[in-house]
C-alpha cells in the first residue's frame, strides 16, 4: 500500500466535512502539486508521509461524528496521555509503521483552564484534537484540490480537498521554526519551503498579491516582522538544518547553497526584507 491509498480513504470518510477541515502538514506538501497553480511538471517525486494532520478553527461546530466515518472506514482510534480528552490518533493498519491521521486546532489564550489545568486538546465531532499556537494562519484563504477517479483506486473522484495557500504555509512554517527544531523536524520544514517554492516560483507575483492584499492582515505586525527576521535566521547562511533538508530527498541532488540563495531571494521577495 502507498502513502496515496490510506490518504483517500480517510478523505473520502471526510468528505462530509471537507467545507471545515484543511488538510496540512506533509500532505499540504503533498497535494500542492495538483493544484492548477502548480509547476506542470516539478521533475521531483513528493515526499511519502505516513501521518495526516486535518486542522479546523476551535469554534467549527460539526455535524455528525468524525469519528464514527474514521470507524467505519476501518480506521482505529489511539489514545493515550493524561489529558482530557486524551491525546489521539487514528490509525490504519499497523499502529506502529502504518498511516495514521491526527486532528489539530488553534489555541487561543492561555492553554489553562478556569481552575488552572492544561486544555490543550478539545473534543469535537468525536474526535480528539490537539491544540497548537501559531496554527489560525493555515486556515486563513485556505485553496482546493482534488484527487482524480482511479488515483489510488478511487472509484469516483474526491473534490474540494482544502488545503493552506502556500503564503500562509511558508510563513506559518517561519514562524514556528524555533519550536521545530527543538522536535528536531526543521530541516524538513526547509524543505517543504522550498519546495513549494520550485512548485509555484513562477506565481510569485500572484502570491505577492495574495500576501499583501489578504494573508497579511491575518498576522499581526510583529508576526509580520518575525517572518522577515526568520527568512535572514533561516537563509541568511548555509546552516545545518539547511544541509540535511538537502540530504532528505532520495530522487534527486539538491546543493545546500542553492537553496539558500533561491529561498533567501524569493521569499524577501513576497514578504519583505529586514531594513
Amino acid at each position: 500500500m502507498n502513502d496515496l491509498e490510506p490518504f483517500a480513504r480517510l478523505a473520502a470518510a471526510l468528505a462530509p466535512w471537507r467545507d471545515q477541515i484543511v488538510y496540512v502538514g506533509g500532505w499540504a506538501h503533498r497535494l500542492y502539486r495538483l493544484h492548477p497553480l502548480a509547476t506542470a511538471d516539478p521533475r521531483f517525486r513528493p515526499i511519502a508521509t505516513l501521518d495526516a494532520d486535518i486542522a479546523f478553527d476551535e469554534h467549527t461546530r460539526f455535524q455528525g461524528s468524525m469519528k464514527d466515518a474514521l470507524l467505519a472506514a476501518g480506521f482505529r482510534e489511539q489514545l493515550c496521555g493524561e489529558y482530557r480528552p486524551p491525546v489521539a490518533k487514528y490509525t490504519l493498519g499497523d499502529e506502529r509503521h502504518g498511516f495514521y491521521a491526527e486532528f489539530l486546532t488553534t489555541l487561543s489564550g492561555s492553554g489553562r483552564t478556569r481552575q488552572g489545568a492544561p486544555s490543550v486538546t478539545l473534543d469535537a465531532s468525536g474526535i480528539s484534537a490537539q491544540k497548537l499556537r501559531r496554527f489560525s494562519l493555515l486556515m486563513a484563504l485556505p485553496w482546493r484540490v482534488s484527487i482524480a477517479a482511479g488515483t489510488a483506486g478511487l472509484p469516483v473522484p474526491l473534490h474540494g480537498l482544502r488545503i493552506p495557500n502556500p503564503v500562509s504555509f511558508i510563513a506559518q512554517k517561519i514562524l514556528i521554526r524555533d519550536e521545530r527544531r527543538r522536535q528536531r523536524k526543521l530541516a524538513q520544514d526547509i524543505l517543504y519551503i522550498h519546495d513549494a517554492i520550485v512548485l509555484f516560483g513562477d506565481r510569485a507575483s500572484r502570491l505577492a498579491v495574495l500576501w499583501r492584499d489578504d494573508v497579511a492582515h491575518h498576522v499581526s505586525a510583529r508576526e509580520r516582522a518575525e517572518i522577515v527576521e526568520g527568512i535572514e535566521a533561516l537563509f541568511g547562511e548555509v546552516a545545518d538544518e539547511l544541509r540535511a533538508a538537502a540530504r532528505i530527498p532520495v530522487d534527486r541532488l539538491l546543493v545546500p547553497r542553492e537553496m539558500q540563495a533561491i529561498c533567501r531571494q524569493w521569499l524577501g521577495d513576497l514578504y519583505g526584507r529586514s531594513a
